[in-house]
């Protein structure tokens, strides 16, 4: 049909040997670029858990050189305890199949070179090469920055809190108790002069004299003393005492074993946790009995609210419920932890905070910078 090369239109002719060679090229310097400009971590590792590429962005976050994390276990960039968990968690999946982090996104702590802890938000994907060999890539994003804007955010709510409890106790509780002083003289009063109203300003007395005692609740709710390691079990024991007292509902604190934190801004974040589990079971589910309980297990602390109250509805969400449970969930983040709401198994809600334990003050501080 064509007598030579020259007539064949150049859409009918087969690419040369040399042009696909140069296209692969192009392409694998592209895929390279993007990688490499990458403002994440993108790690590759094999089925035995050996770390096999990494990026520009890998070496920024983290401090090591590509020499030195290629051809080495990934757990290397992993602080205890889940390094020595890791090879476990890979050999499940390869075993079973079940997916507990790949195709799913979700906040894990990484250690740099330096032996700093910090906050990332990890995501894992597979991939079956052409030669049978399963690889695994995971993007990493560093939170440290979020988290310290997280953290300051917290840390003005919590002094304002911490004003306004004042403010309750140095002005308000003052002016309540000289208020109750006075009432209780002119009650004196009117009762050696047998005037009838006398009765009725006992009531104001009394009525004056629960209000300071509840205002002054108030007060150490919105400035908890949680100063040493044993301050966190006082202080939820105290918040189970007053609920009871206050809301007319049984409120039981379990804690079998003493439960020591050295961290005392750790002690106050759990206790936020606690106390606006607390009100979320009074005011949205209705409960009449809410249980507190705090345990240390596996080099974690285990904080735990469970009420009998109505439920929490299906697909719960921070925007469906207030800022509650935003604010609880950053609260846990804050301290490397998780927190889960669930419909309990006899009915209402559990409220599971888990955090790890920090092994002395100096380690504490690391993780938080």
């Amino acid at each position: 049909m064509f007598s030579n090369m020259a007539e064949i239109p150049d859409t009918l002719r087969m690419p040369t040997i040399t042009a696909l060679q140069e296209a692969l090229q192009e392409s694998e310097q592209r895929a390279r670029a993007v990688v490499e400009t990458a403002v994440n971590a993108i790690i590759t590792m094999n089925t035995e858990r050996v770390i096999e590429s990494v990026n520009t962005a890998t070496e920024r976050i983290f401090g090591y050189s590509r020499e030195e994390m290629v051809g080495k276990n990934i757990r290397m960039l992993m602080p205890q305890p889940y390094r020595d968990r890791h090879d476990g968690y890979v050999q499940h999946y390869l075993d079973t199949g079940e997916k507990k982090i790949i195709g799913i996104g979700r906040e894990a702590v990484g250690e740099r070179k330096d032996g700093t802890i910090f906050p990332l938000d990890l995501s894992v994907g597979e991939a079956v090469l052409p030669d049978g060999r399963r690889v695994f890539t995971g993007i990493i994003r560093d939170l440290t920055e979020r988290k310290q804007l997280e953290e300051k955010i917290l840390q003005i709510s919590e002094e304002e809190q911490h004003r306004i409890g004042q403010d309750i106790h140095d002005d308000l509780c003052q002016q309540l108790a000289a208020i109750g002083c006075l009432a209780k003289v002119a009650h004196q009063q009117l009762l050696k002069g047998g005037h009838a109203e006398a009765e009725n300003l006992q009531e104001i007395v009394r009525l004056v004299t629960h209000a300071n005692v509840r205002a002054r609740e108030m007060s150490r709710g919105l400035m908890p003393v949680v100063l040493d390691s044993a301050g966190l079990m006082a202080a939820v024991k105290e918040l189970a005492q007053g609920t009871e007292r206050i809301f007319r509902v049984s409120c039981p604190f379990r804690c079998e074993r003493p439960v020591e934190v050295l961290d005392n801004k750790m002690a106050t974040q759990l206790f936020r946790i606690a106390q606006e589990a607390v009100a979320n079971a009074i005011k949205h589910s209705h409960a009449e009995r809410i249980e507190l309980s705090l345990a240390e297990e596996e080099g974690h602390l285990l904080l735990t609210i469970r009420d009998n109250g109505v439920g929490i509805p299906d697909n719960v969400t921070g925007q469906s419920t207030g800022m509650g449970l935003l604010t609880m969930t950053h609260r846990a983040r804050m301290m490397a932890g998780t927190l889960s709401v669930e419909h309990d198994d006899f009915g209402g809600t559990v409220v599971r905070c888990r955090v790890p334990v920090p092994t002395s003050p100096k380690t504490s501080q690391r993780k938080t910078r």
